[in-house]
């Protein structure tokens, strides 16, 4: 429906698509600022004091995501220390974990990096929302700048936009990070990607398109065969990490989706391996922390230390960039499901 047709139906457009600028003003989430974005059926949560990552999304009014015991955070101190993170890791529909590291606290003798790095927690800069009507309809956009830096140190810039089209089932994000130093830098990134109940449940089945799949440790060895579905909650279970060669197409972009056939939904997350050609899945059915984690990621699960030792840490020169997509998108109905399963299993038999 173009805009002269469509304005003939509403008074205004805030009716049924915005985004409105919001604070909150309660317990941990105090201050933080995010855009609440509405599209007609999704709705979602930009976090301004966080690296713009998504806090929350539903679809016609039912949650996708998984959100921690600690529920909705503002802003805490920059720079977490340690396994800090375990207590300011929020989920969201995804968090940004890197630049300089990502996964397991680690040390060597330039420095301390904390577990899953700075950025998520790193304000956005130049933050902005735009509403503009397009040949495909009415887009709205928030964009935002994130800087990890340091006196001496490195000048990583990460340029963010987040994008939907009203009334599709779709949002795209879209990453520039540049290097600013006037040295090479390390370069870690991984998108922490957290499926939450009610769509998440024993009846959800996950579609990876997996060549081989490895138990990070001891905990998660033996399980790895039941990776794409979830059991019941159990007291004080375990998480479990596999590490999956992902499949790809000759130009390299690959999708994973989740589906419950209950709610007759499902999610899939498209993006390309270029520059993200790790992919890893957190898993944990634990009561009370039951999650999905699905994370395409430039570097491995070992994190930092590893890719030193090996001599491959990923590094950008001073003023080079490197650009990433994904895009969210959710399936509604049997008929486009399965049209999604055929789609999967032809491409990646």
């Amino acid at each position: 429906m173009d805009k002269k047709e469509l304005y003939q139906y509403v008074g205004s457009m805030q009716q049924m698509a915005y985004i409105r600028k919001v604070t909150c003003e309660e317990g941990r989430s105090t201050g933080l600022r995010m855009f609440d974005v509405k599209n007609e059926c999704l709705q979602y949560q930009v976090m301004c004091d966080k690296c713009l990552d998504v806090a929350g999304l539903t679809y016609k009014g039912i949650n996708m995501n998984f959100l921690s015991k600690s529920g909705l955070q503002g802003r805490n101190h920059y720079d977490t220390n340690g396994q800090e993170a375990l207590r300011s890791i929020m989920g969201g529909l995804f968090f940004t974990a890197g630049m300089e590291n990502i996964c397991a606290p680690y040390k060597n003798e330039a420095g301390e990096y904390p577990m899953h790095g700075r950025i998520r927690t790193t304000p956005a800069e130049q933050v902005s929302s735009q509403q503009e009507w397009t040949k495909n309809g009415l887009v709205l956009k928030v964009s935002g700048t994130m800087r990890e830096a340091e006196l001496f140190g490195e000048n990583m810039v990460l340029h963010r936009t987040i994008e939907t089209t009203v009334g599709t089932k779709s949002l795209k994000v879209t990453d520039e990070v540049e290097n600013e130093a006037f040295r090479e830098e390390p370069l870690m990134l991984l998108y922490h990607i957290n499926l939450g109940y009610p769509f998440l449940t024993p009846a959800t089945k996950l579609y990876i398109p997996t060549k081989k799949v490895t138990p990070r440790d001891e905990a998660s060895a033996g399980h790895e065969k039941d990776y794409d579905h979830m059991d019941k909650p159990k007291k004080n279970e375990p998480e479990y990490v596999f590490i999956h060669d992902i499949k790809k197409t000759k130009d390299k972009r690959t999708w994973v989706f989740a589906v419950n056939p209950d709610l007759k939904l499902g999610l899939k997350i498209e993006y390309s391996t270029k520059n993200l050609p790790y992919f890893m899945e957190w898993k944990s059915t634990a009561a009370g922390d039951y999650v999905i984690g699905l994370e395409p990621s430039n570097s491995s699960v070992y994190g930092r230390g590893l890719h030193e030792k090996n001599g491959d840490l990923h590094m950008l020169k001073p003023f080079e960039k490197e650009r990433n997509e994904l895009i969210f998108t959710v399936l509604d109905g049997e008929e486009e499901i399965q049209a999604e399963i055929e789609r999967f299993e032809k491409t990646f038999k």
